[in-house]
C-alpha cells in the first residue's frame, strides 16, 4: 500500500479489554473475528501489536518499586494492585512472544486471521537495549556496555572473572532505565547478534516499529558513551544501512517504521528506513501553533511521504485530553490527508482520556465520548470513499485572498488524484487558526475550457460548482472558520 494507515494496541491490554467486552478470555488464539473485521471496515492497512516479548522478574521488580511509576499507576488505573503490573514490554526478556498473550503459535493463528481481513501485522523491535532478564546477560556480557569500575547509570554483575559494571539502556538526555542493560553498537559481534534477531522477525510479522531508532547511529552511540571504553576494535559503517539492507534482500516488502526525533528522520529513511515518526508536526498541532503547519509541510516537501503523522500513540497524552473538539477534528483530517503513514492509536475513537502506563496489564474502563466517536465515524466514512486511500497527493501552495490578508499562512491543502483520473479528484482543507482564514488555492487540474466542477463536501451536505477558467486563471477561493476543516469531492461537469 502506498500510504498505509496503522492502528496501535497495546497487546496486553487490548486483549483483556477485549476479554472484558466478550466476556470470557481471550488472548492471541481467540480475538474474535468481528474485532478485526472491524480494523478492516475502517481502512486500517496495519496493525501494531505492541508489547508481544515477555518481561522477566528482574525487570518487573523495577517497575513494582519505582516510587514514580508507582504514583503513575494511581492515575491510570485507580484501585490498581501488584497483580497488574507486568513490567515494561520494552525491557525484552526474549524475542518469543510472551505466554501470556499465547506464545508463538497463537501469534501465527492471529496473524493469520489479520491476512485474510488484508491486515498486515507489525511488531516492536527494540535496538536499544534488552530487558534484565535476557540471557545474553551472562552467556555474552561482551555485548554490553560495561567496565571493570562503576560509572553512572551502571549495576554491578557478579562474574566468575570477578565484578562488572554494566550499563542500563538510556538516551543522552536522561537517566537510564533501570530495567533495561545497554547494547554495545561499538562492537561487530553485538550488531551482527541483533541482525540475527531481526532477521528472525521476518518470520513472525510484516514489519517493525523500532524504538528509538536513532539511539544506534554512530554520532549519537558515540555522545551517550564515549565515557566507558569499548573492549574491540570499532565497527565501521551504521548499523541501519547493512540491518536493513539484509532483511529488504530477504523480504523486501517488510516495513520499517523508525520512532524518531531530534532532526534525524531524514538520515534514518536514507539509511533504509521506510517511514519516520513526523513528532515536530504533532507538537506544532497539540501546542496550537497554527502559523508553523503549513511553514512545516511544505518545507517537507516530498519527504512528507516518507514520515508517520500521528496524534496519539502510547508515549502521549491522550488527544480527546489535550485538544477540543474542532481542533480535534482538524487534526485527525490533516493526518489522513497528508501523504506517508496515517498513524492512530487504540481508545482514540472512543474519545479515551486517561493515560494507559505500558507496565500495566489492562487500562482503566472509560466510558465512550459519543461526541469523539461520531466525529472519527464520520471522517473515516469519508476517508476510505476518497481517493486519500488509494491517490497519490500535492502539497498545495495557498494564496492571499487580497494583499492585506495573511491567513493563507494558516491553511493546509492537499489535493489527491486517482491514477490515470483527469475528471475526479478530492481536496483536503484544513484552517489551523482559532479564527476565520482565507485563501486563493491554484489547483492541479487539466485545460477544461467551458468545463464546470461540483465541489461537494464529503463532511457535510453542501456542495457548489465553480467554472473552470476562474479555477485555472485565479485558484480556489476559500473562507474557512475557525478550526475548520472540508473534504471535498471535485467532479467535472
Amino acid at each position: 500500500m502506498v500510504h498505509p494507515v496503522l492502528y496501535e494496541v497495546n497487546a496486553r491490554q487490548w486483549l483483556a479489554a477485549l476479554g472484558e467486552k466478550h466476556g470470557r478470555r481471550v488472548d492471541l488464539f481467540s480475538v474474535p473475528d468481528e474485532e478485526v473485521q472491524a480494523l478492516k471496515k475502517k481502512g486500517f492497512s496495519h496493525l501494531w501489536l505492541m508489547g508481544v516479548w515477555p518481561t522477566g522478574a528482574e525487570s518487573r521488580a523495577q517497575a513494582v518499586h519505582h516510587p514514580d511509576l508507582l504514583r503513575a499507576y494511581d492515575e491510570a488505573l485507580p484501585g490498581w494492585s501488584t497483580s497488574d503490573i507486568l513490567g515494561s514490554p520494552y525491557a525484552v526478556a526474549d524475542y518469543t512472544v510472551a505466554d501470556i498473550l499465547g506464545g508463538e503459535e497463537g501469534l501465527k493463528v492471529f496473524r493469520a486471521q489479520l491476512a485474510a481481513a488484508g491486515v498486515k501485522l507489525i511488531l516492536d523491535f527494540i535496538p536499544n537495549h534488552l530487558g534484565l532478564d535476557h540471557s545474553w546477560l551472562q552467556t555474552h556480557p561482551e555485548r554490553f556496555v560495561a567496565q571493570a569500575q562503576p560509572f553512572p547509570d551502571s549495576f554491578p554483575l557478579q562474574r566468575p572473572e570477578g565484578l562488572l559494571h554494566v550499563a542500563h539502556g538510556k538516551d543522552p538526555y536522561f537517566p537510564g532505565w533501570t530495567d533495561t542493560v545497554q547494547l554495545d553498537y561499538r562492537r561487530d559481534d553485538t550488531r551482527a547478534a541483533m541482525r540475527g534477531v531481526l532477521e528472525s522477525l521476518t518470520a513472525k510479522c510484516d514489519g517493525v516499529r523500532c524504538d528509538m531508532a536513532m539511539l544506534p547511529l554512530n554520532e549519537v552511540f558515540q555522545q551517550t558513551w564515549r565515557h566507558v571504553p569499548v573492549s574491540a576494535p570499532e565497527a565501521s559503517g551504521e548499523f541501519w544501512k547493512e540491518a536493513i539492507g539484509g532483511v529488504k534482500h530477504m523480504c523486501p516488502g517488510f516495513l520499517f517504521l523508525a520512532e524518531a526525533y531530534w532532526g534525524l528522520e531524514g538520515q534514518l529513511c536514507d539509511l533504509g528506513f521506510d517511514y519516520a515518526y513526523d513528532k515536530k508536526l504533532y507538537d506544532i498541532l497539540v501546542h496550537d501553533q497554527c502559523w508553523d503547519v503549513q511553514q512545516h509541510l511544505l518545507g517537507m516537501a516530498e519527504h512528507n511521504r516518507r514520515r508517520a503523522h500521528f496524534i496519539e500513540n502510547h508515549d502521549e497524552p491522550r488527544i480527546a485530553a489535550s485538544l477540543d473538539h474542532a481542533r480535534h477534528q482538524a487534526a485527525l483530517l490533516l493526518l489522513l490527508g497528508l501523504p506517508g503513514m496515517r498513524f492512530l492509536h487504540d481508545g482514540q475513537f472512543a474519545g479515551f482520556r486517561r493515560f494507559a502506563r505500558i507496565q500495566l496489564s489492562r487500562h482503566a474502563s472509560e466510558e465512550c465520548d459519543p461526541e469523539v466517536y461520531v466525529m472519527y465515524e464520520k471522517v473515516f466514512s469519508a476517508f476510505v470513499q476518497s481517493a486519500l486511500v488509494r491517490g497519490e497527493a500535492r502539497l498545495l501552495t495557498p494564496e492571499r485572498a487580497w494583499s492585506d490578508n495573511p491567513t493563507s499562512g494558516c491553511f493546509s491543502v492537499i489535493q489527491w488524484n486517482e491514477s490515470g483520473e483527469r475528471h475526479k479528484f478530492d481536496l483536503v482543507v484544513v484552517n489551523h487558526a482559532p479564527h476565520q482564514a482565507q485563501c486563493r488555492v491554484p489547483l492541479w487540474i487539466s485545460d477544461t475550457k467551458g468545463a464546470t466542477w461540483r465541489l461537494a463536501d464529503r463532511l457535510g451536505a453542501e456542495e457548489w460548482v465553480r467554472d473552470s477558467s476562474e479555477l485555472s486563471a485565479r485558484g480556489l477561493f476559500l473562507d474557512v472558520g475557525p478550526h475548520g476543516c472540508h473534504l471535498f469531492s471535485f467532479t467535472r461537469e
